[in-house]
């Protein structure tokens, strides 16, 4: 059975380029503009409360895994309430590699790792449209194993302990965004899948991409109303089910051009379009370029 968000997951080909362990003590806020990077966190001990783009504060414990796709502003701060909102905490660089925010004298009470993780498509800014905005896993099983290992290895210091975690981080990145049981994401894929009806139309839509779908059709596969269809994806996904197929196919139809293993008329055949001149319209007018000039930009130097 296909799967689509493995499908999306491959394509952008995630990795965890860059982390930071944080310790933290008594009461603190942090501020940081992220530009539209993909952020996450790793609570490895205690608890603090995260706001992203300005959307309601949530208080992470520890186990917990937050992953951002697409952060622009992000605000961290202790749980016992700092006495000035508006100011900042500077962080401190300690001679063991790690960050120390609030009191530096007084017991540790939070250990988290933070950082940006990269997507290695070319198309990430597509594919990231059909994600959450916010993934927050708590109380998943696989999580906690791997969020186990990150903690040993964060505290053992053992050889190439910067290899091993840059791994287990990018392990947890896939299994959070697949991890749709359990999960508080916001709208997109990952919840558009966690609700059976939909699920199964965002499936046939991965399976079938040549086939001429409409609405009413994808409603039936679903067993809704075509009125009552459209409308539970578009909160649940948060596109209407037709800008998603649409996306969807000109990410593959990208990826196809990228790999320059195929003409034009054969991924026009491959995305669901009948010629060649329909798929080189519908290309152009979502990407800006058309699929030959667009081609010839990736294999120019």
């Amino acid at each position: 059975m296909i799967d689509p968000l493995a499908e999306v997951v491959t394509l952008l080909q995630p990795s965890a380029r860059f982390s930071k362990a944080v310790v933290g003590a008594g009461a603190w806020h942090v501020r940081r503009s992220d530009a539209g990077q993909p952020f996450y966190c790793v609570v490895l001990e205690g608890g603090c409360r995260l706001e992203v783009d300005d959307q309601e504060a949530i208080e992470l414990k520890a186990g917990d895994f937050i992953l951002v796709p697409a952060a622009y502003d992000v605000a961290m701060s202790s749980l016992a309430r700092f006495p000035e909102p508006t100011a900042e905490t500077r962080p401190v660089a300690l001679a063991t590699g790690e960050f120390r925010i609030g009191d530096r004298d007084g017991p540790t009470d939070l250990r988290m790792l933070i950082g940006h993780c990269s997507f290695g498509s070319e198309d990430a800014n597509l594919l990231v449209s059909l994600l959450p905005q916010l993934v927050h896993v708590r109380g998943e099983p696989r999580l906690a194993t791997l969020m186990q290992f990150v903690r040993d290895e964060f505290r053992e210091r053992r050889p190439a302990r910067e290899v091993i975690l840059a791994r287990l981080l990018e392990v947890l990145l896939i299994e959070a965004l697949r991890s749709t049981a359990g999960t508080a994401a916001s709208r997109g894929l990952v919840r558009g899948l966690a609700d059976e009806r939909l699920a199964v139309a965002i499936r046939r839509m991965h399976e079938s991409p040549t086939r001429a779908w409409t609405v009413a059709q994808l409603a039936k596969e679903a067993a809704l109303s075509r009125s009552a269809f459209f409308d539970r994806f578009g909160r649940a996904v948060g596109v209407a089910p037709m800008e998603y197929l649409l996306a969807w196919r000109m990410a593959m139809a990208k990826n196809m051009l990228r790999q320059n293993e195929s003409g034009i008329a054969e991924i026009a055949e491959r995305v669901g379009y009948g010629s060649p001149s329909a798929f080189s319209v519908a290309f152009t007018r979502h990407v800006g370029l058309s699929p030959t000039q667009y081609a010839r930009e990736q294999i120019e130097p």
